[in-house]
């Protein structure tokens, strides 16, 4: 299987890769830290490819995914967990700018260009790693719960125009709750979950195609209760 990974470096993505990297199967894998990429490349020689991008940069993540298709003939899956976020209540612009040009403008390309890429080869697997975080806005993080709602409808957009083209590109949103990674964030933080039991878990929303999926389990419990919660007691939380 030929699999593309963009953000996988650290945190889900490097977990995944992990699991990914067994013989039979081709990581191409997108990042923005040269020095651990290298790392990881020869680490995993030669099951794994390496390109150094940032996705903040469209013309950077093309050229990376242009030079895997000249080593892969297909791609059976493209797995976007590139992200980022950071608490911002004073409402600093250039950190909310940060936020909006990773998870929305370089995030958008990614995922839209891959879209294209696997409908026209007649078929493949999206899997794209959006939060709990975007199913309310949150004040000590606004852009990053906002950008995350977007992830989360643009999935679903993407979904859709798959059914009513008839493609037969899978799309799968995996929505996780805390993950003990640098991106969680805060003080007081519950639930906060290992990587480990996180990637085990996307990893079977995967092989069952899912269409989304609150990682982990008890995360959907919670995620009903706050879609629902009434605007009048969600403000005091």
């Amino acid at each position: 299987m030929n699999i593309i990974i963009i953000g996988a470096t650290s945190g889900i993505g490097n977990g995944l890769l992990k699991k990914y990297a067994a013989p039979g199967n081709k990581i191409a894998i997108v990042g923005r830290r040269k020095t651990i990429l290298k790392e990881i490349e020869a680490s995993y020689s030669p099951t794994v490819i390496t390109f150094a991008a940032d996705i903040t940069h469209p013309d950077e993540t093309m050229s990376a995914i242009k030079y895997f298709k000249t080593q892969m003939a297909t791609i059976n899956m493209a797995i976007v967990c590139a992200g980022t976020g950071d608490l911002n209540p004073q409402l600093d612009f250039s950190i909310e700018n940060q936020t909006l040009q990773t998870n929305i403008i370089g995030w958008t390309y990614a995922i839209g260009h891959l879209y294209n890429i696997l409908h026209q080869q007649g078929f493949g697997h999206i899997i794209a790693i959006t939060s709990i975080g975007g199913l309310r806005g949150e004040p000590q993080a606004p852009a990053y719960s906002a950008s995350k709602a977007y992830q989360i409808n643009y999935m679903e957009a993407i979904r859709k125009k798959a059914y009513q083209e008839g493609s037969r590109v899978c799309i799968t949103d995996i929505r996780p709750g805390l993950v003990n990674t640098r991106m969680a964030k805060g003080e007081n933080l519950f639930w906060v979950m290992p990587v480990e039991k996180v990637v085990c878990q996307i990893l079977k929303a995967i092989r069952q195609k899912r269409s989304k999926a609150y990682i982990t389990k008890r995360w959907h419990v919670l995620a009903i209760i706050n879609k629902h919660l009434p605007y009048s007691l969600y403000k005091r939380l």
